[in-house]
């Protein structure tokens, strides 16, 4: 009864339905300390872009990243995007999910591990020693949250099961943020705060961030400006130095086979900085089971 009904609304219900519009906030997250008792510091600020050019030549001015094709020389061609029936295009615009290539259980698994390289594979100290960061959960989640977006920009590729797995790469994110505020002994209160203040910034980071990737490397330095630093520094080499990770980062992202991340989410950063970052590194296949364990 209901296939019939939605095979004869399915039409009309698709050409109804419009696309959402992603929610940005602005303002300043609030700031925890990493060690001791939280000490709070909120500053209120209006979201406005850098004004005028960054003065420093700036490294991989290239808008065009490489594939993994290019990458590895390879004759291999990425995948046409599967036509979608009228009937699974329905049920995802009513907020469910489809079929998948994978089984739904092994993608929240890698996204969890994903997750996990974001967060274990990142010397902190490194970042907040170079970026002149204060060691606070503010901080820290400043760093995650880049290298997250940088997740969800090569998952985004993998089609229907890419995005299904960006939504447990962001769930994993937010659970560990809520359960480092409550170790810390932060006030149910003020964590729900900043929580949604944080919430409101991380999709405002994300769409500039996705708009410096797309553009040149001045609007990628002013996103990192922004975002990553909280507006203060005017190192030009600095910002050189991060607009430099990101383009590297992205492109050894871009060169890892998409069913090896959609099975494992298993990821390896390359270094903050290094000798030769215009080297292409061939990325290491993982290994895993049948069970895509």
């Amino acid at each position: 009864m209901l296939l019939s009904s939605l095979r004869a609304l399915g039409p009309s219900l698709v050409r109804g339905l419009g696309r959402a519009t992603p929610r940005t906030g602005g303002g300043q997250p609030l700031g925890w300390h990493w060690r001791g008792s939280p000490a709070w510091s909120h500053q209120c600020t209006q979201w406005v872009p850098a004004s005028g050019p960054i003065p420093a030549r700036l490294t991989h001015s290239s808008t065009k990243m490489p594939t993994s094709s290019e990458a590895t020389s390879s004759s291999a061609v990425r995948e046409e995007p599967e036509s979608l029936g009228t009937i699974t295009r329905v049920i995802e615009a009513m907020g469910f999910t489809g079929p998948l290539k994978y089984s739904k259980w092994k993608i929240k698994i890698a996204g969890l591990r994903m997750y996990t390289c974001c967060v274990e594979r990142i010397d902190f100290e490194e970042f907040f020693e170079r970026c002149s960061l204060p060691d606070t959960l503010n901080s820290w989640f400043l760093v995650t949250q880049l290298h997250v977006w940088m997740c969800l920009v090569r998952l985004k590729q993998e089609g229907r099961e890419g995005k299904y797995m960006c939504k447990f790469v962001v769930y994993s994110m937010w659970e560990d943020v809520e359960q480092r505020g409550k170790v810390m002994g932060v006030d149910p209160v003020m964590l729900k705060k900043c929580m949604r203040t944080m919430t409101e910034n991380f999709y405002a980071a994300i769409f500039g961030y996705d708009e410096g990737i797309l553009s040149d490397d001045t609007v990628l330095a002013a996103a990192l400006w922004r975002n990553l630093l909280n507006r203060e520094g005017d190192d030009p080499r600095l910002l050189a130095m991060l607009v430099e990770y990101v383009r590297k980062q992205m492109q050894y992202l871009d060169a890892l086979n998409g069913d090896d991340l959609l099975l494992t989410g298993d990821v390896k950063w390359r270094p903050l900085v290094e000798e030769n970052p215009q080297s292409i590194l061939k990325a290491e296949a993982p290994a895993y089971n049948d069970a895509g364990l």
